[in-house]
């Protein structure tokens, strides 16, 4: 008998990294395929073609490095789901759902932080005719109850989604990927140490502002004296923001546009970002945080810490889900009963 599909939406090197670990315990007993992140209807399609999404998951540098991420670990193709009559497919992003998509089962992951929901996102989400990405960013990712099942990072999101008008009947907690486990960035060769480091964010590339020189003299103060390390984000035009940086910032600063993240985190003294997740980090493992973010939310948030096993408990909701003959939220409840009466089976906890 064939094995059934299950297509794998992917994006940013974050989002590709952490389906490709979800998959991995999928692809003994299922046809595992995996697609950049795709517009719908024509005049998305129409915006993709002319250029204009160059700085979306969609398009540019994030597709390329998710095709190299692919043909690097042999991971098989299959752009806009168009090889394949697929059983299941499995989102990192729900601001858009193809169509196609939703005549099979549909799984959600919260892939990282969500943006901040501002007045604009409230307008977008109570319209039903403007698309839910016209609030820019990921304001409203998780929000759209588009998707069967959702797969949040901690019950501080479950709360969060569930005010954002969320199905909690849809929700499981699981933890996030690459985010579960922090702990493990202190194990690290990094050569550098006791920085205050800075974590920018793409917003100007994205369609949002940034008042960037009032952010790096603000850096500047915080780190009175100390060093500075910068981390640019990967989607920055890293030229503009260089130079932006070298005229604020001591001749002594740390500039990087790429390198583990997570260990710079790790092996500093301060952590400065604006919307990055990996203010997460720096919680756990107890560093001082700044954020444009309230910072007391932020440990509200906090995604849970469960010994890096997310990717794990979100293959068997997938494994269990695909065979399961019901709706998404008749899944979620027979999975938080058998929960409650057992603690010895910790993937639904």
């Amino acid at each position: 008998m064939a094995k059934k599909k299950i297509l794998f939406i992917i994006g940013s090197p974050n989002q590709t990294s952490q389906m490709h670990q979800i998959s991995s315990f999928l692809q003994d007993d299922y046809d595992c395929w995996f697609s950049q992140f795709y517009p719908d209807y024509y005049f998305e399609q129409w915006f993709l073609r002319h250029g204009f999404l160059e700085h979306t998951i969609m398009s540019g540098e994030f597709k390329r490095k998710a095709d190299q991420y692919l043909a690097d670990h042999g991971l098989r193709s299959d752009y806009r789901g168009e090889r394949n009559n697929y059983d299941m497919t499995v989102f990192c992003n729900d601001l858009i759902v193809p169509r196609h998509l939703r005549k099979r089962k549909t799984v959600w992951i919260q892939e990282g932080m969500i943006d901040k929901v501002t007045t604009w996102s409230k307008i977008v989400r109570a319209s039903q005719y403007i698309p839910r990405y016209f609030a820019i960013g990921t304001s409203l990712n998780g929000s759209s109850n588009l998707c069967d099942i959702y797969c949040v990072g901690s019950e501080g999101y479950r709360n969060f989604f569930t005010k954002m008008g969320s199905n909690p009947a849809k929700m499981i907690t699981t933890g996030i990927v690459n985010f579960d486990n922090v702990k493990q960035f202190e194990d690290n060769n990094f050569p550098h140490s006791d920085y205050v480091m800075v974590a920018t964010s793409d917003s100007r590339e994205t369609f949002g502002t940034d008042d960037r020189m009032k952010f790096l003299k603000h850096c500047v103060n915080i780190a009175a004296g100390r060093r500075l390390l910068f981390k640019l984000h990967p989607n920055e035009a890293f030229d503009r923001a260089i130079a932006e940086i070298k005229s604020v910032a001591p001749s002594d600063s740390l500039i990087f546009t790429d390198g583990n993240s997570n260990h710079m985190v790790a092996n500093c003294k301060e952590l400065i970002t604006q919307w990055s997740t990996l203010v997460y980090v720096g919680i756990g493992l107890g560093k001082k945080v700044h954020s444009y973010f309230d910072v007391e939310e932020l440990k509200r948030l906090m995604p849970q810490q469960n010994g890096g096993i997310s990717a794990q408990k979100i293959a068997a909701i997938c494994g269990k889900y695909i065979e399961f003959n019901g709706t998404g939220e008749a899944f979620v409840s027979q999975c938080k009963s058998a929960t409650a009466k057992s603690n010895l089976n910790p993937v639904f906890h």
